[in-house]
């Protein structure tokens, strides 16, 4: 039954061939150590995060299978199929935060087209003077309540530009070190709803009632065409600085067309997240260095005046927007504050995008390991090779030495290798399971002691018919009670040294003790499930009750005594 539900499993999902690792299909496996002053231990906060970010900027590329994890206070990189300079390119580059001015914004799809008859503002009603900002809308307090019109980041909104309306929204603000209240609210909303001064478009364009002045006719094809609601909206590319682009927020909601960047990561001398001591709300602080607090003065008081979205400052980090508020005044003085809805762990998050820029620790290449593809299909060869070398010489000792009784471990074993297989084939596919080199050096070693417990077990009904004081049923069921016993203990421990193995060691050591312990358990299925029945049958057979010179069970083999051999014929 058991291998009827994975092979129906497998044939579900037309998975018939395990997925391989990288020393079979070929790739590159970068090892990054930490490099920090006086020799010290980097913390796990900042492993952490610089795991996310290069997970983030991996996948984000299309590579599929490509894993990235923490090493003790290592970071080991993956890459399945790419080649050496373009893995290494992938993970050493340091990204950096830019923040750009938006020049155009619109949902990650384009909504549903629904007839209009004027061009409503973003209070809702039919009319909208000029000075007021397209799809913008908000109480003069910035009053946390949401907003009945997002806007497609959904993040957040602030004091209104135009005159205040009764439809609360919720805020981000950003306010200069002195206080004063230059407020900004993230990604908003050009598209949500276009001004009446705006020229009449087809309502079904993302850029309807948007200025689309001074952008390339080329990013404007392409913001038309992208789809920031798939998986690979644009994580980790490795944007210019000094041309225009056109990206997605990293919550896959809003896409952008950018400016150049006005300031750079690096000018960034700090960031952290708080509290408002007289709200209670979380809030990012970030601080600028000397030039950057300059540029960020000169943009913020460049686009304050500017309708929305063009009042608004997308910072970028490894091509996805993590937040674009909408500038009210400018904001000079070096430092800046961000408010709004935000948590603990959101705030936090900012702050440490904000603060690292990319990545939080500096990483030298320990080790750079290329397997190309040929080589990886060399050493599956030869894996597969042994395995079946070492199946076939057990399965003739078995035969050689027990006859008939090693039809039943050939059997077993057989049974044990389609369980394995299927095994491994179901993880592969559902799990993220990768069969590597190592595993395949496990699953080979586990063929002796699969083969071990069939032993145990044929060894105590030879020792009970030897006694001559049973039938061969009779020697089975009780051989079967005391084998059990032992064969469980065996597997208990091998089981739980694979486990102390597989926890306490990395790599390819750890790929050798899961490969241990998941044959150990098929081990047991097998015994208990195949092996006992499969038995308990043959002891109803004529071949192997009478004690057939080839059975396995006769008595010149076993030196059985004349009365322990008439026991045996009377069965």
């Amino acid at each position: 039954m058991l291998i009827i539900v994975m092979g129906a499993t497998v044939a579900l999902q037309k998975a018939f061939v395990p997925k391989f690792g990288l020393d079979l299909a070929g790739g590159t496996t970068v090892t990054l150590s930490p490099v920090l002053a006086n020799g010290k231990t980097p913390s796990q906060e900042s492993l952490d995060r610089a795991v996310t970010i290069i997970r983030q900027r991996v996948n984000g590329t299309g590579i599929s299978d490509a894993q990235v994890a923490k090493s003790n206070d290592n970071i080991v990189i993956q890459i399945p199929g790419a080649g050496r300079d373009e893995a290494l390119k992938l993970v050493s580059t340091t990204a950096e935060l830019r923040m750009r001015q938006v020049l155009a914004v619109a949902a990650a799809k384009a909504p549903p087209v629904q007839p209009s008859t004027a061009a409503p503002t973003a209070s809702g009603s039919a009319a909208a003077t000029p000075a007021a900002s397209p799809g913008v809308a908000s109480t003069a307090k910035a009053s946390a309540a949401p907003s009945g019109n997002a806007t497609p980041a959904g993040r957040a909104l602030s004091k209104a530009l135009t005159a205040p309306t009764p439809e609360p929204s919720e805020t981000k603000r950003a306010r200069t070190s002195g206080g004063r209240a230059a407020k900004a609210s993230p990604s908003a909303s050009a598209s949500a709803a276009p001004s009446s001064s705006a020229a009449p478009e087809d309502a079904s364009d993302p850029l309807a009632g948007q200025d689309t002045s001074g952008i390339d006719q080329a990013l404007l094809t392409e913001f038309r065409n992208i789809d920031c609601s798939a998986k690979n909206r644009g994580q980790g590319a490795l944007d210019d600085p000094n041309k225009q682009i056109v990206a997605c927020s990293d919550d896959g909601s809003a896409r952008y067309i950018l400016d150049k960047a006005a300031v750079q990561g690096t000018e960034i001398s700090g960031a952290q997240a708080g509290t408002d001591p007289t709200t209670g709300e979380w809030i990012v602080q970030v601080n600028f260095k000397s030039k950057g607090a300059t540029q960020f003065a000169d943009i913020t008081r460049r686009i304050t005046s500017l309708p929305a979205p063009r009042n608004q400052l997308a910072n970028v980090l490894d091509g996805v927007v993590i937040v674009a508020p909408t500038i009210e005044e400018a904001i000079p003085g070096g430092s800046a504050r961000i408010s709004g809805s935000f948590t603990q762990v959101t705030a936090t998050d900012l702050a440490d995008q904000l603060k690292y820029g990319a990545l939080p620790l500096k990483f030298k290449q320990s080790s750079v390991v290329s397997v190309s593809s040929t080589l990886g299909q060399d050493q599956l060869h030869g894996g597969l090779i042994s395995g079946a070398i070492g199946l076939i010489i057990v399965m003739l000792y078995l035969l050689l030495y027990y006859r008939g009784l090693g039809l039943i471990g050939m059997a077993s074993l057989c049974v044990a290798a389609v369980v394995t297989f299927l095994t491994v084939d179901v993880l592969s596919h559902n799990a993220g399971f990768r069969l590597s080199l190592p595993h395949i050096i496990g699953l080979v070693v586990s063929i002796g002691i699969t083969a071990d417990s069939f032993i145990v077990y044929f060894e105590r009904i030879r020792d009970e018919i030897k006694e001559g004081r049973r039938t061969l049923r009779s020697a089975v069921e009780v051989a079967w009670r005391r084998a059990r016993r032992t064969i469980l203990v065996a597997d208990a421990v091998m089981f739980i040294a694979a486990v102390v193995l597989y926890f306490l060691a990395v790599g390819d050591v750890a790929g050798f003790a899961f490969a241990m312990g998941l044959t150990t358990l098929i081990d047991v299925v097998v015994v208990f499930l195949f092996t006992k029945p499969l038995m308990s049958l043959a002891a109803r057979m004529r071949f192997f009750a009478k004690g057939h010179k080839l059975s396995g069970l006769d008595a010149e083999r076993m030196g059985r005594t004349g009365r322990a051999e008439q026991t045996l014929q009377e069965a």
